[in-house]
């Protein structure tokens, strides 16, 4: 996915962003200043290969590429071609907070899981490649798991599903 767009806003838990219309416009406001801060980002030529790990999603394995830095978390999947069936980019951020995702220079179409710190999915959304649409966490999440479209829906994986592997099983 096209991670040059990443919004990470930490929230505390006494205010709340009103409407996704509000969240999506504080959002591209945030997207245009990281966007200036980050340059080199919207430069990368191809796709990068990250460490991997392994999740599981009730039956399903999962091999997962680690985003952990900004650089890596802003280049994400972008200009991939394709991906394998069980193959995502699992992005992990230092705390919580209400993370947005876009497509820009994102080639292939995506699906999206917002994912507590025990593993449960708090909400999934659909993602068309190349488009500027925000997709965010319904609250504030550390982790954030990309799959091909559809497949936590093809799995009836969605809010309340539970991931299990290293990050999620790690005492905190």
């Amino acid at each position: 996915m096209t991670k040059a767009g990443i919004v990470s806003q930490s929230v505390p838990g006494r205010w709340r962003v009103g409407s996704k219309a509000l969240r999506a416009g504080l959002m591209q406001i945030m997207v245009a200043a990281g966007c200036l801060a980050m340059g080199g980002a919207q430069a990368q030529e191809g796709p990068q290969k990250l460490r991997t790990i392994q999740l599981r999603a009730g039956m399903q394995n999962i091999t997962a590429e680690v985003a952990m830095t900004d650089r890596e978390r802003a280049i994400g999947l972008m200009h991939r071609t394709q991906m394998g069936t069980h193959e995502g980019m699992l992005f992990v951020f230092e705390r919580p907070g209400v993370q947005c995702f876009w497509m820009k220079n994102t080639l292939i179409p995506l699906s999206i899981a917002f994912v507590d710190d025990d593993g449960t999915i708090v909400n999934t959304d659909e993602m068309k490649p190349q488009t500027l649409d925000s997709h965010c966490s319904d609250r504030p999440v550390r982790y954030v798991l990309e799959m091909n479209a559809g497949w936590f829906k093809k799995r009836a994986l969605g809010t309340g599903s539970k991931l299990a592997g290293q990050p999620f099983t790690a005492a905190r």
